[in-house]
Formats: structure tokens, sequence, C-alpha cells
């Protein structure tokens, strides 16, 4: 009996740690979506992949040393925390 619980236990686990990683559209589960919108001065930016917030800057897209794997663009800004 207890390792039926045991292997449904570990089956729910599994089956919510994949509808997890799925939920987003099955790209990287570090990084969201951002919608277009326009500036204040009327410019038009483009909709476009960030990554998560999570306090650092060092593992964004745009910093030095990372690429932005849906354009292939290498980060060049200076972290500034």
């Amino acid at each position: 009996m207890k390792q039926i619980l045991l292997a449904t236990a570990l089956l729910l686990a599994t089956t919510a740690a994949q509808a997890q990683y799925v939920g987003g559209t099955g790209s990287n589960p570090n990084s969201h979506g951002v919608s277009g919108y326009t500036r204040s001065n009327g410019t038009y930016v483009q909709p476009y992949q960030a990554t998560n917030p999570n306090g650092t800057q060092r593992d964004n897209y745009g910093t030095s040393g990372n690429v932005n794997p849906y354009t292939g663009a290498t980060g060049h800004r200076t972290p500034r925390y």
C-alpha cells in the first residue's frame, strides 16, 4: 500500500513539474514575452522576449557575455547590480 501511495505521489509531482514547463510556450522557462507598446515620444517598440526578474542583471540577454537565444545578439551592457 505504501508503495502505491509513493508511486502515485511521484507521478503527480512529475506531472506538475512538466505542466509548469510546458505551460509557457514550450520555449525557455526563464523568460517571458513582452507585448509591443508605444513610447511617450510616439516610437513603437516591437514585442520581444525578456528574462524573468530575479534580483540580478548578470543573466539578462543584454548583459556582457550573454547571448540572446531568440536573436543571436551578444550582450554589451555592464550590469548595474
